[in-house]
């Protein structure tokens, strides 16, 4: 068991922080202060290979692991959360094309996805749905050579900017085994959208219903079989969940260094902060989870790209770990900054408001640990 990076490894993981403290961090506070989506930016990391980490190559992606991603987007993440998290979701719907559709599917939409001439979302929850997501009412009824959509989804990322949206809808009966996956295009008829929401965090990328009445896609945008749409949602949020869980160790680690760095420059009582003892723990316990986080996000992602059997398992519980640690951390770096951490001058605010949503989206962290509790019981 290595815990080291390879040569190719570090490569990456520089190339990404190049790019974050070049062209994220300079921007964060301003991206969100305007609530301005950096869709350019976004197109820049795609040069680099960051909008197709694990799409195969012959339609533009890099073909790297899933652990590379995790580098990927913590490195990104510590530039700037909502960004990186963009990003993450946007090669998860990649991903979903790649993997499950059709040839026709793969190279009409992934040449340009991955350059992000084209910017994906990806949709399954539903404003009756969250957590259980299954009972999705969104329709998918065929009709000739295409299927009509009717219905809507809630909370998507990107809704109403995105050009191509991936979306979960019943085709057959209740439960999971009912559920497709089609690839839908901006500007099909019938497809609208909400009004961009007011959100805590993740300011710097809208958020928007997306509403679909008598939606009309092409049967040749169904993503594999009817009936298996469910399935493959469920793939791509193992994934997802390690994704968004390397986003908060970026943030958080960012907290972590800007925590210390202020301890070591602040003098209270006739002494720095870094001096007192009380202090020195408090940065010892959130160095210390942190570290632990990034060992289970990395241990999953090993699981996953090795299809080991227990990955899905692995994958929730790193989620659940890292994404509460890295809010923890985040809070406690606030704290250490006393009033200070509560102004606009300083990144803490902000990322405490940008990872507090971690541990809601991909599944929630109570629903993460349901996840593991039917996991431990199958095996």
């Amino acid at each position: 068991m290595d815990f080291a990076l390879s040569a190719d490894q570090i490569a990456i993981q520089d190339a990404a922080r190049a790019f974050a403290e070049g062209q994220l961090a300079p921007n964060s506070a301003r991206w969100d202060e305007t609530r301005h989506f950096p869709v350019d930016v976004m197109r820049e990391a795609a040069q680099l290979g960051f909008a197709g980490i694990y799409v195969n190559e012959d339609v533009g992606g890099t073909g790297l692991s899933r652990l590379d991603a995790s580098i990927i987007f913590e490195a990104l993440s510590y530039g700037d959360v909502p960004t990186a998290a963009y990003l993450t979701i946007h090669n998860m719907a990649s991903w979903m094309i790649d993997r499950f559709g059709s040839d026709d599917l793969r190279q009409r939409y992934l040449p340009r996805l991955t350059t992000m001439e084209l910017i994906a979302s990806y949709c399954l929850t539903e404003p009756g749905s969250g957590s259980d997501a299954a009972n999705m009412r969104t329709s998918a009824r065929l009709d000739g050579d295409h299927y009509v959509l009717n219905g809507g989804k809630a909370f998507i990322s990107g809704g109403g900017v995105s050009d191509v949206y991936v979306v979960m809808a019943r085709t057959g009966g209740d439960g999971a085994k009912g559920v497709s996956a089609f690839v839908v295009e901006k500007g099909a008829p019938g497809l609208t959208f909400g009004a961009n929401e007011r959100k805590m965090g993740w300011n710097s990328q809208p958020t928007a219903q997306v509403n679909f009445d008598d939606c009309r896609v092409p049967v040749a945008n169904r993503i594999g079989q009817e009936g298996e749409g469910f399935r493959f949602a469920m793939m791509g949020l193992d994934g997802g969940r390690l994704n968004i869980a390397s986003c908060s160790l970026g943030g958080a680690q960012l907290a972590l260094d800007t925590a210390k760095a202020y301890l070591e420059t602040r003098n209270q009582f006739g002494k720095p902060l870094k001096d007192f003892q009380a202090l020195q723990f408090k940065l010892a316990d959130m160095a210390t989870e942190l570290e632990a986080a990034r060992l289970m996000v990395r241990r999953a992602a090993h699981a996953l790209d090795n299809k080991d059997p227990q990955a899905t398992k692995l994958c929730a519980m790193a989620k659940r770990f890292a994404t509460d640690a890295g809010f923890q951390v985040a809070n406690d770096a606030l704290q250490l900054h006393g009033g200070y951490g509560y102004l606009q001058d300083y990144p803490l605010e902000r990322i405490v408001r940008d990872l507090r949503v971690h541990q809601i989206l991909e599944g929630t962290n109570e629903i993460m640990r349901v996840i593991i509790a039917r996991e431990i019981f199958r095996q």
